[in-house]
């Protein structure tokens, strides 16, 4: 059946800067630091950072292979090996579908706090943990951000890759490094902020146990974008020339960067201020505006420029998302991009609308002992998300031809690679293992049992249906 010609970026800094974005998210700038704050700080970053140049980077590397190696998105690439497969692919879209039914809903706060600095948030210090209960649990604010948020990536993704994706990251990433780089510089300034660095690069070995490895190895995860089909979406739009090893490399490497500067963006000036290191996911949205709230008059501007920052990388992200499931849509069902972009993005407005709610009026509205938020949230992280990479590195260890993965990672063997059978070797027989672990006990420390058993359930069905997908 003949296919028409497939989109593809326009440059290797435009792929790079995109598939940086798609990395960079929410998991960075509000994820990385709290867990930072809760797991000990410097001891933590270490075995965060083992694990992203071990791992992350493994498993990166392999899904642009498979996208790059079939030009076609999450599920097209598993299904040309095997039909058999294809539920893998369909679980990455379904991942990506449903946390774009609750990310944008903090994407809007975002954008919201951006405003806010400049209409009275900053004012009352001791108020702001109520401020933002009470604007989340609002049935019509959190709403309008939310839809706002969602049309910016509709509009993003609906001029396609070169256009859009590739247009967008190449201006957004830039000015996330620039505005963290500038809160940074102001609050190191400040007096005391010592104390923060110190608790940010000198490891503290005795708070380390079990959970520190499996919250370093989980954040590197959830941080990377991979086990959603981003990777092998994004992989399938690269030409035969660019030198995958390098361009991995150089986007865990700026996702890093991206997650320690956000850690310096926080801590040093949370040290100065007194505060405790220790608040988790409140961080960003309830002890970040008190620390800028005590820089005086110039705090607006920085807390404007923390929570734009915020809203950057959260976008990058989720226009990654959203186009797995629109790249998905164009492949298997050949609708066009903009049909494909308009229909999701209503449905999964309809969801945002729904998790949003459950924050407030519809708190009570469960599903399997949960809010709307929580069920997307929990399903993805702690179930999908693990088992999709699972399932990746053992499609590409033990399913995809060995000399097929050296092929593609030396370009023909006009590269060289020399690091491929170490790499092999992680793919094939470690990585499944260590995911393996970190999937059986997020799956097993879910409270909502029901729930743990309908994440399971779905992936079985799919399973069991994968040749009729």
């Amino acid at each position: 059946m003949e296919q028409k010609e497939r989109e593809s970026w326009g440059s290797r800094i435009g792929f790079i800067m995109a598939a940086a974005g798609s990395a960079i998210g929410l998991g960075n700038i509000w994820r990385f630091p709290y867990l930072t704050g809760m797991n000990g700080g410097g001891a933590f970053i270490v075995i965060y950072l083992a694990c992203v140049f071990f791992i992350g980077l493994s498993i990166m590397l392999a899904e642009l292979t498979v996208g790059r190696r079939t030009h076609l998105a999450a599920v097209g690439a598993y299904k040309t090996n095997s039909k058999s497969w294809t539920f893998a692919g369909v679980l990455g879209v379904l991942s990506g579908f449903m946390i774009m039914g609750f990310y944008p809903v903090v994407g809007g706060w975002s954008m919201a706090y951006i405003v806010k600095s400049f209409t009275g948030l900053l004012s009352n210090p001791a108020a702001v943990g109520d401020a933002f209960g009470a604007f989340i649990g609002d049935p019509i604010q959190p709403l309008i951000w939310t839809v706002l948020y969602m049309l910016i990536n509709v509009y993003i993704v609906a001029r396609g890759v070169t256009k859009g994706i590739e247009t967008a990251g190449k201006i957004l990433m830039p000015m996330l490094f620039g505005l963290l780089i500038i809160i940074i510089i102001k609050g190191l300034t400040l007096p005391g902020s010592s104390a923060g660095l110190s608790f940010l690069f000198v490891p503290d070995w005795s708070v380390v146990n079990g959970n520190t490895f499996l919250a370093a190895l989980g954040q590197a995860f959830f941080s990377l974008s991979l086990g959603m089909g981003c990777m092998i979406t994004y992989g399938s739009y690269l030409n035969k020339q660019e030198k995958l090893p390098q361009n991995a490399l150089i986007v865990v490497t700026m996702d890093t960067c991206a997650a320690i500067l956000a850690g310096l963006a926080l801590f040093p000036a949370l040290f100065a201020f007194g505060l405790e290191p220790t608040a988790g996911p409140g961080l960003v949205f309830v002890v970040a505006p008190q620390i800028f709230a005590g820089m005086g008059g110039f705090g607006m501007i920085f807390s404007a420029f923390f929570f734009l920052a915020l809203m950057i990388a959260a976008l990058t992200s989720s226009v990654s998302l959203l186009e797995v499931v629109v790249a998905y849509l164009m492949d298997e069902r050949k609708l066009s991009r903009k049909s494909a972009v308009y229909g999701t993005s209503v449905v999964m407005l309809i969801l945002c609308v729904l998790s949003s709610l459950s924050l407030g009026v519809m708190s009570k509205a469960t599903v399997l002992g949960v809010g709307a938020f929580d069920f997307f949230d929990i399903l993805t992280d702690k179930i999908f998300l693990a088992i999709g990479g699972m399932l990746l590195a053992i499609f590409a260890g033990w399913f995809l031809k060995k000399e097929d993965l050296r092929d593609e990672l030396t370009n023909g063997g006009t590269l060289k690679f020399g690091l491929f059978e170490a790499w092999y070797i992680m793919i094939k027989y470690v990585i499944p293992v260590l995911i393996g672990i970190v999937a059986f006990v997020g799956i097993t420390s879910i409270a909502q049992k029901g729930l743990m058993i309908f994440g399971l359930l779905v992936i079985v069905v799919l399973a069991a249906f994968s040749k009729k997908l």
